[in-house]
């Protein structure tokens, strides 16, 4: 048995950031058993190749941290702050026996392969990163071979695999806690408006699975085409759906930007928004969904953001600006790598620790991966006021025994 949620808050303690900061910096932990050994893992050689670049750490397991430094644009934008965001949790886990090297993929396939084979000759045992889905497909080919897993920030589901964890916010996750919450809330019936893209795929498909699971049924599914500020398609097949209202317990709106408008074509429709509970997913959290007045009352699964304002007001104490949401992803990675390097011993990142079942505490909550590469998050469950919103469930914080 391990557990690296002891010695991450002793490593916080240690930094003297304050009961607000401490109940919301990452805690990761995680349970196993019969370790033993990892035959054909790499362990770290007894003289270690000379680094080039950006190194963040001084610890003797090293790290590749993969980011878009000449992406350029919000690209260059994200790496500065991932970068720095790594610093920052190294700052917070005192003594931490790792050096993260930085390695530009520029955002592309080739510059991710070229970052992840930089890395590894460098003696990297884990890659964090890339952000973008191609320059994760890119690392993922030369990180595969020499037997390194890579944990990366795309939500591209396509670019999982085994060895190849993705930390971001899926959409899936999204749909399993808010599809299965509506049902034991007594919904029954569903229908969803989705975008008519890759994404509108994605959550179609894990929309179906999960209103299946939760022994409930489908009314209608209705994909719509948005052109530039044409929004004459949404209309229309909001319509449809409204044609059945008497059908529906819930409609699933899952795109952000587009929900206010449903929920008033909805309404004109005549769906009655007070019986029949609109649910969205973790887009809405912006002030335009939240202060929608025609959204008062519906449902969408995010977060506990405690821990995020926590993590966000001392990067802006400690780098004069505030942090981007995905900049957890970032602090978490690092922490994970610092816990386990400090918890597990020669097995650090084995599949076996990587893909335990009690997963690990992040800023964002509990998460866990598994073994092909996706992962599963503990969600709140917020409800749109009209002038921000409101938990009306917790986010776990933990995962069932067996779960």
């Amino acid at each position: 048995m391990f557990r690296i949620i002891r010695d991450v808050e002793h490593g916080v303690r240690k930094a003297a950031l304050g009961a607000a900061l401490a109940a919301g910096t990452l805690l990761a932990s995680c349970t196993g058993s019969g370790l033993g050994d990892y035959p054909g893992y790499p362990s770290t050689p007894g003289g270690q190749p000379a680094t080039s670049g950006q190194t963040v750490g001084t610890g003797s397991v090293r790290v590749g941290m993969l980011l878009p430094v000449s992406g350029g644009g919000s690209a260059t934008s994200i790496a500065t702050v991932f970068r720095n965001t790594a610093e920052l949790a190294l700052q917070d886990f005192q003594g931490a026996d790792i050096q993260i090297l930085i390695k530009d993929t520029g955002g592309t396939a080739q510059g991710g392969r070229q970052a992840a084979q930089a890395a590894i000759q460098e003696g990297a045992e884990l890659i964090i990163g890339p952000v973008f889905a191609p320059a994760v497909g890119g690392a993922a080919s030369v990180a595969r071979s020499s037997g390194v897993p890579v944990v990366a920030f795309s939500s591209d589901e396509s670019v999982a695999s085994r060895g190849v964890y993705l930390l971001s916010f899926l959409p899936r996750s999204d749909v399993t806690r808010i599809v299965s919450y509506a049902a034991r809330q007594g919904k029954r019936s569903f229908a969803a408006l989705l975008p008519d893209d890759t994404y509108g795929a994605v959550v179609e498909a894990a929309f179906r699975q999960e209103v299946g699971r939760a022994g409930a049924r489908i009314v209608s599914i209705e994909r719509y085409k948005v052109q530039g500020n044409d929004t004459s398609d949404i209309a229309a097949k909001a319509a449809r759906i409204a044609a059945n209202a008497s059908q529906i317990d819930a409609v699933f709106v899952p795109a952000g930007n587009v929900a206010p408008f449903v929920a008033q074509a909805l309404s004109s429709g005549g769906v009655n928004l007070a019986s029949t509970k609109i649910l969205g997913s973790g887009q809405w959290d912006t002030q335009q969904v939240l202060n929608a007045a025609p959204l008062t009352g519906a449902w969408y699964p995010g977060p506990d953001g405690t821990g995020f304002q926590a993590f966000a007001e001392r990067y802006q104490s400690a780098y004069g600006s505030r942090p981007p949401r995905n900049a957890s992803l970032a602090y978490d990675a690092t922490i994970l790598a610092a816990g386990l390097v400090r918890s597990a011993g020669a097995a650090r990142f084995s599949e076996r620790v990587l893909t335990n079942r009690d997963g690990f505490l992040g800023i964002d909550g509990v998460f866990r991966f598994d073994r092909q590469g996706t992962n599963e998050r503990g969600l709140a469950i917020y409800e749109v006021t009209g002038s921000g919103s409101r938990i009306i469930a917790p986010a776990p914080r933990s995962f069932g025994a067996g779960g």
